[in-house]
């Protein structure tokens, strides 16, 4: 077969021909798409703006098609997917995005980080947790460690709970003595109510060790004492607590007063009430003064007088009820009607309120049941803050 070198040379041109134009055409296709994904950008961070968060996913989602290597359009629409509630759409983007192998390190930890607010959004707690612990020496690791903290919290993991909050005081991230004497005090109070009492005093031992300020693991401590009958005992732990923690002691007085009573001890627990009602006119602690004294044969028109005292020193309605109620109006037959009306307004008044949120209850608690913070209820009520 005879091969014609003409055809050849004159292929060559056409040849190169073809390559030139295909290339004029790649890069005009190019340059079409670059353009229309910072369109697509720009046209989601202005729905943003406007509050539009339909129209910015989807116009997130244009971008993305046309520049799948864009790392920022995926943190910002799996950003978006969880704002909106669409925690499984969320984790599709992030993982996707863990997937890729051209990741940098540090985009890895802010999707992984991403990835396990997605589990905690969605109420995957066990996912969560998996997710968080792989944060661990990363520069998400503080943020990681307080959600690990709240999720054994919410768990009621208490050993677990102990140990994040170990590490994060480890870290600086500030003391966590207080909470971890809590811990402490929630599974004595388990032990108790199973009925290993010995162990349960050993658990408030470390909690008093771990937090001497703190004064909720000497009131559990001495009420403990109290229902095995050993008062003495018990107003012990309250005159010790009212020395260490003098605040809390409005929290105890009813029972700082009856254990001193049951032990023999009634100037001492009157002396320990009457100092905290001086530094505070409490009228929990002054309740308990008049019934202290009422008990030891104290006239009631003397008990009385201690409510007008408050009055002068504090406004007090609370304390108004309290006069009232031993007082011979004039129209007397009117009286219990008018003592029912004036204990229902101040009834709110009684109450305790967290600091944090505003949840008032009619008892106190060391854990909101509002927003779970720990120490947010003052051991005052509503008429006293």
């Amino acid at each position: 077969m005879d091969f014609d070198l003409g055809w050849i040379l004159l292929g060559l041109p056409v040849a190169f021909v073809l390559g030139w134009l295909a290339s004029r055409l790649d890069l005009r296709q190019l340059r079409i798409e670059n353009r229309r994904a910072p369109k697509a950008y720009f046209k989601g961070l202005n729905y943003l703006l406007n509050e539009q968060q339909d129209q910015a996913i989807d116009a997130f989602i244009e971008a993305v098609q046309k520049d799948p290597d864009t790392t920022e359009l995926h943190f910002a629409l799996g950003n978006l997917f969880r704002r909106r509630g669409e925690y499984q759409r969320a984790v599709r983007v992030h993982e996707h995005l863990l997937s890729r192998a051209d990741l940098s390190a540090a985009d890895r930890q802010r999707a992984q980080h991403d990835l396990a607010l997605d589990f905690l959004k969605a109420g995957l707690l066990d996912r969560a947790e998996d997710a968080l612990r792989k944060l661990e020496g990363t520069r998400y690791e503080a943020q990681a460690l307080l959600a690990l903290l709240a999720i054994y919290e919410r768990s009621r993991d208490w050993p677990q709970a102990t140990e994040i909050a170990q590490k994060l005081q480890d870290h600086g991230e500030g003391s966590f003595s207080g909470r971890m004497a809590h811990y402490l005090c929630e599974q004595a109070a388990a032990r108790n109510a199973a009925g290993d009492s010995e162990g349960a005093t050993q658990l408030l031992a470390r909690a008093i060790t771990t937090a001497p300020q703190a004064p909720r693991p000497r009131i559990d401590q001495a009420l403990m004492q109290v229902k095995a009958d050993r008062p003495a005992e018990a107003l012990r732990t309250l005159l010790e607590l009212s020395s260490v923690a003098p605040q809390s002691v409005p929290l105890i007085a009813s029972v700082l007063a009856q254990t001193g009573s049951a032990a023999g001890q009634v100037p001492q627990a009157l002396a320990a009430l009457q100092a905290s009602y001086d530094s505070f006119a409490s009228l929990d602690v002054l309740d308990a003064i008049v019934a202290l004294e009422s008990a030891q044969g104290t006239q009631r028109e003397q008990a009385r007088q201690r409510y007008l005292q408050h009055l002068e020193r504090e406004q007090s309605l609370v304390a108004t009820a309290r006069w009232l109620a031993g007082e011979k109006l004039e129209h007397e037959q009117f009286h219990p009607q008018v003592q029912r009306a004036i204990e229902h307004a101040t009834r709110p008044l009684t109450r305790y309120r967290c600091a944090a949120c505003g949840f008032e209850a009619k008892q106190h608690f060391w854990q909101c049941p509002g927003c779970q913070a720990w120490d947010s209820y003052p051991p005052r009520r509503v008429e006293e803050l």
